[in-house]
């Protein structure tokens, strides 16, 4: 088995971006997406006019918490050879009714990618009081398998911006 990292988030948290599974660059660098060609850190910087991200981790987490952004995955663990999403089996899912119960704040929530969506669709049992409160929304997977363009990735990414 393999397992996930604890979420990132605190009481300024207003969106929850969920990934699916952290690939094996990411789980060796015990980073959030740590994969070099993940579009994730870009995308995300950009949305909110950051320019280039921070090559410091941490100083990226703090520009997504300021931002409003936590980040967590759908699944706390899962046996998988390699990186893709398609190689889960045995999926075991996080705890979302206490992580929400822990960040009232939270109320929208975005798939990063079809398979992130799919797992939480699947696996997931919302409290009804978060079923009100939460909207749910896929958004293109920012991972390098993904080939749409980091343009029109960029576009559809728009959407984790706070409304005015």
């Amino acid at each position: 088995m393999i397992a996930a990292f604890p979420p990132v988030a605190d009481e300024r948290s207003r969106t929850l971006v969920l990934g699916s599974m952290p690939g094996v660059a990411s789980l060796t660098k015990r980073q959030y997406y740590g994969h070099p060609r993940n579009h994730f850190w870009p995308i995300v910087y950009g949305v909110f006019d950051g320019g280039a991200p921070s090559p410091d981790y941490e100083e990226r987490l703090a520009f997504a918490a300021a931002h409003g952004i936590a980040l967590w995955d759908v699944l706390c663990e899962c046996e998988r050879e390699g990186s893709l999403d398609s190689a889960i089996r045995s999926p075991v899912a996080n705890d979302f009714n206490a992580f929400l119960e822990l960040y009232p704040g939270i109320t929208r929530i975005f798939f990063n990618g079809s398979a992130a969506a799919q797992l939480f669709t699947r696996h997931v049992d919302l409290a009804a009081p978060h079923q009100t409160r939460l909207t749910l929304e896929g958004l293109p997977s920012t991972s390098p398998a993904h080939t749409i363009s980091y343009e029109r990735k960029l576009a559809a990414w728009q959407a984790i911006r706070q409304p005015e």
